[in-house]
């Protein structure tokens, strides 16, 4: 039964640093679209 308590507790840890490895990706701007509104009016709409 130690074991399984022990297993819950490493995977909440691990859980928790790559919500934080996240939330820090996040603010520091990783995923921001930085190309797409450049090249915007390139693209060919259809309106038919």
């Amino acid at each position: 039964m130690a074991v399984i308590y022990m297993l819950i507790t490493i995977s909440l840890c691990i859980a928790l640093f790559f919500l934080a490895a996240f939330i820090f990706a996040l603010r520091s701007g990783q995923f921001d679209d930085d190309y797409t509104p450049a090249v915007r009016m390139l693209f060919d709409d259809d309106e038919d």
